[in-house]
């Protein structure tokens, strides 16, 4: 796992990896929200294989929801 650099005083080089890996987290984490909502995911009791599954279809009501509301 990649971690930003920490701290005060970064040379350049740190504080533009850290832009970098700031970049590549933020959609994750925007797509990962919403998904904190669903009140069905707080105690998932199913084969941990169909998780994804159960993920992509509440990705779908979502996405369903913003575009006709």
């Amino acid at each position: 796992m990649i971690t930003p650099d920490k701290g005060r005083n970064k040379p350049e080089s740190q504080k533009d990896a850290n832009r970098a890996h700031a970049r590549l987290r933020d959609p994750g984490e925007r797509a990962h929200a919403p998904l904190k909502t669903w009140r069905v995911l707080r105690k998932v009791r199913v084969n941990p294989r169909r998780i994804g599954r159960l993920a992509k279809a509440i990705h779908v009501l979502q996405n369903h929801e913003a575009t006709a509301g």
